[in-house]
């Protein structure tokens, strides 16, 4: 026999010995966060999403067996419940639906029912109008999904599987399949990764929060395409002229802008919640330090004015979020930025000292879990119906939990453990 095939059937052998120290196999779903963007968006420079300049995916393709990994899209700017509605039919297949009730209500971005061109084909061999091809058409309570997620990707899966489950609070929402409930079992687990559970103070630190997010996409861009004038992803056609509206307009209840502050996830919490049915898994990371005179990891520049009150982004934060995470926004006057920042107005969510450790986009005790819902930190048995809180790792801030720009081998870890925890439920 030649050497390469025995090389091969050793592999094959390797491959099924690995896997059979798991207990499923189902595949894995990838959601991104506000302002993400898909496979397709900087396919000239090769950015990714999931790695940066690496390839987070397909590393856990062929991590210690052959794997499905699906990398989703969805709107870069939208409210978690479009997002749901796209990332259902994206993966089980057909046209997006947002729901009539849903749809005709004053807060929708566009009123839009069922969209245009947003449709993918179930059937390769029933395809006449060239639809992309849906990523897993099998997916139901027999062939169920992990579902992964960064940032607002969060919040839109939990969306997820509440419409999945338990249908609209609306009622009927015109047929749309994803709206009648009653898909228990479809979602095996869900894990958040720096996700807003609680939301994030710097919705409300930054006062104006479109302005901020204009900036930070087109900052996103200039790092994914070096040396040239991309499109920010929240500007691309593909979001749409009138969706960029809920990042501008605060009254906007139906909006990604809301829905990530303090009092907007509140709101949200109180319909989307835990279900007894799936396991959940979160993880926290925070890089600001309490401020100090000496050796907190933090520009020396500022230490002189540090307050051991308030937290300060460490020296090596992403540049991109670097101006909000401390005890001021910078180069503002007299705002607080996510280190200082609080807010105590009756009637809204109090944000203290608590919430001053962040990654520079999302406070660390929002990712844990939603407020009084079901969490515990994870003792290596796995419950359903419960938070199995998973860590907090130092020093990661927003982006390099995603291994941005150029730092995707050095996540991989993190995503190799929850992949093992996944693959053995």
């Amino acid at each position: 026999m030649p050497s390469c095939i025995k090389i091969s059937c050793a592999l094959a052998l390797l491959g099924a010995f690995q896997n059979s120290y798991a207990a499923n196999n189902y595949p894995i779903v990838l959601v991104h966060g506000f302002l993400g963007f898909g496979p397709e968006q900087y396919k000239e420079s090769g950015f990714k999403y999931w790695g940066g300049f690496d390839d987070i995916a397909g590393h856990l393709r062929s991590h210690r067996g052959r794997h499905q990994v699906l990398v989703t899209t969805v709107a870069a700017i939208g409210s978690s419940w479009d997002r749901s509605a796209e990332l259902y039919y994206q993966i089980k297949g057909g046209c997006v639906d947002y729901g009539s009730v849903h749809s005709a209500s004053a807060q929708h971005a566009d009123g839009e029912h069922r969209p245009p061109g947003q449709c993918w084909a179930a059937d390769p061999a029933n395809n006449p109008n060239n639809y992309p091809l849906a990523l897993y058409p099998a997916w139901d309570a027999a062939h169920p999904v992990h579902l992964v997620a960064h940032s607002q990707g969060g919040q839109t899966i939990r969306c997820l599987i509440e419409l999945l489950e338990n249908g609209s609070p609306h009622g009927d929402e015109g047929g749309g399949d994803l709206y009648a409930g009653g898909k228990s079992g479809w979602v095996a687990s869900a894990t958040t990764l720096a996700a807003p559970h609680d939301g994030t103070s710097l919705h409300d630190a930054i006062g104006n929060f479109g302005l901020v997010a204009t900036d930070l996409a087109s900052r996103i861009a200039a790092m994914a395409s070096p040396g040239a004038q991309p499109t920010p992803p929240a500007l691309a056609p593909a979001a749409g002229a009138s969706r960029a509206t809920g990042v501008w307009n605060t009254e906007n209840y139906d909006s990604a802008q809301y829905e990530m502050g303090p009092d907007g996830a509140k709101q949200f919490n109180s319909w989307v919640k835990t279900s007894p049915r799936v396991y959940y898994f979160s993880i926290a990371n925070y890089a600001t330090e309490p401020g100090a005179p000496c050796c907190n990891n933090t520009d020396r520049l500022l230490a002189p004015f540090q307050d051991a009150r308030f937290q300060y982004p460490r020296q090596d934060m992403a540049p991109l979020t670097k101006p909000y995470a401390g005890e001021w926004i910078i180069p503002s006057f007299g705002r607080h930025g996510m280190g200082g920042y609080t807010q105590s107005d009756p009637g809204r969510v109090v944000v203290d000292a608590g919430w001053f450790r962040n990654d520079g986009v999302v406070n660390t005790l929002s990712m844990r879990a939603p407020a009084g819902q079901p969490v515990r930190d994870y003792d290596g048995t796995p419950l359903r119906g419960s938070w199995n809180f998973l860590g907090t790792y130092a020093g990661l801030d927003h982006f390099d939990i995603l291994g941005w720009p150029r730092k995707g081998k050095l996540a991989y870890p993190i995503y190799d453990r929850i992949a093992a925890i996944l693959y053995r439920l």
